[in-house]
């Protein structure tokens, strides 16, 4: 995927959206999902990755908005 994933991960007592690379959040949030619907709106516009983390920074989740070089087999949808 790009260069321009989005993960959720804590930050402080909150939880965050920060750009792949980037040391600096994009935003905060008091909940993990609202956290999680900001970084689908910026994957979606830049067609890109969201990476969730569970607190403890291991990857909980990942959803694709753009390109994706390894699509499900499933055929169905």
């Amino acid at each position: 995927m790009s260069k321009n994933n989005q993960h959720v991960v804590t930050h402080n007592d909150s939880w965050a959206v920060r750009g792949e690379g980037n040391q600096r959040v994009t935003s905060t949030h008091a909940t993990q999902q609202e956290a999680i619907d900001a970084a689908r709106e910026i994957a979606i516009n830049q067609r890109s990755e969201v990476v969730i983390h569970r607190p403890d920074g291991t990857i909980r989740d990942k959803d694709s908005y753009g390109h994706d070089p390894n699509p499900p087999k499933d055929r169905k949808y």
